[in-house]
């Protein structure tokens, strides 16, 4: 029973001399009902004077030592046909909690309508209300260390973001790399010279040693970043080209040159397993606002240029858009004056067999 398994484990911890105030926090949170009775009178083992921390803080730091799957997925045991296949991210270890509300703006939902009313993106609409989460993507307050307080899941975008709070009490959200937890500190420099090369230091491209892993990239300095801030992204510094560019392998194979003022955050964006998911049945993306995608040769011809015949066919003609525009065969969309062509070095593979150069 419950409370014999409470029993044997207070024996142990006695017999380890563990403080029971330490046992009780560590106890799940189904037992939570039994601490007090078992915990009653037992003042003979206490625990040595210890730092007082903030609830959040320590909140924060006991999700921390929760167990971790192997390679932070959930598994469901198929007691449904929707649950059978499921896959999703372990947050078990996120802060629970609402977010910081100073930190958070109301978000208007479009279902896929432009301000005239029409529908511009389809398969659009539903899903949970959401806040909108300030992220600081450009890291400006230069040389001062911010303390994460606690992790958290943000329904806005792949990634985790991180609370930190710099001296002066002024909390932000960031961009959480991997491996960061709380308690650690994060810091924004203006110059390279005597930085701890870790993850979540942020500095210019012509301040890092070549090779390193960056994300949030900026490509005009001051802006914010930009590039690689979504699940499990990162880019990689090649080269610097001279004392004005720096040659960034981008997620894509894309080589590209990048202002070497511009300011990247090293490390890799936090979540990586987001793209191991399942969703397992379509009210998952039901709850996302993802809505279904109807193919166009089971509409009619009114409607798409694949619509109508007798039975199922093919379309009758390569593959098209609503409006009859090719979607494949290598029909270029991409503007012929596109400014950054100048910057692209080596364009990013295209094709199944073979790397196009330039």
């Amino acid at each position: 029973t419950v409370r014999a398994t409470m029993a044997w484990l207070w024996r142990g911890a006695k017999a380890c001399a563990l403080p029971h105030r330490l046992l009780a926090r560590r106890l799940p949170s189904s037992m939570a009902r039994l601490r007090q009775p078992l915990t009653r009178g037992l003042s003979s083992v206490e625990s040595p004077a210890a730092p007082v921390l903030p609830p959040t803080a320590a909140r924060a730091l006991d999700d921390v030592a929760r167990p971790r799957t192997a390679d932070g997925l959930k598994r469901y045991k198929p007691t449904s046909p929707g649950i059978r296949g499921r896959v999703i991210v372990d947050k078990s270890w996120l802060w629970k909690g609402p977010p910081l509300k100073e930190l958070t703006v109301g978000i208007t939902a479009s279902g896929g309508r432009n301000n005239s009313g029409r529908i511009t993106v389809w398969s659009r609409g539903g899903g949970h209300k959401r806040r909108y989460r300030i992220v600081d993507f450009r890291r400006a307050r230069l040389d001062e260390e911010a303390t994460v307080e606690r992790l958290e899941y943000d329904p806005n975008r792949s990634a985790f973001i991180a609370l930190v709070r710099y001296p002066d009490g002024t909390p932000s959200y960031v961009l959480a790399p991997q491996g960061l937890n709380p308690g650690d500190t994060l810091v924004s420099q203006s110059s390279g010279e005597e930085a701890d090369i870790r993850p979540g230091l942020c500095l210019p491209l012509a301040e890092m040693p070549r090779g390193v892993t960056v994300h949030n990239v900026e490509l005009r300095p001051g802006k914010g970043g930009q590039l690689a801030r979504s699940a499990g992204s990162s880019a990689t510094l090649v080269a610097h080209v001279d004392e004005r560019y720096a040659l960034l392998r981008m997620p894509s194979g894309e080589q590209r040159k990048v202002l070497a003022r511009c300011r990247a955050t090293i490390g890799t964006v936090s979540n990586a397993p987001h793209k191991h998911r399942t969703m397992g049945k379509a009210g998952a993306n039901r709850w996302r606002g993802r809505r279904p995608h109807v193919r166009g040769v089971a509409m009619n011809p009114v409607d798409h240029p694949h619509g109508g015949g007798n039975g199922k066919t093919s379309g009758g003609r390569p593959s098209v858009t609503p409006w009859g525009k090719p979607t494949k065969s290598g029909y270029k969309t991409r503007s012929r004056t596109k400014y950054s062509d100048k910057l692209i070095v080596t364009p990013r593979p295209r094709g199944p067999r073979s790397q196009k150069t330039k």
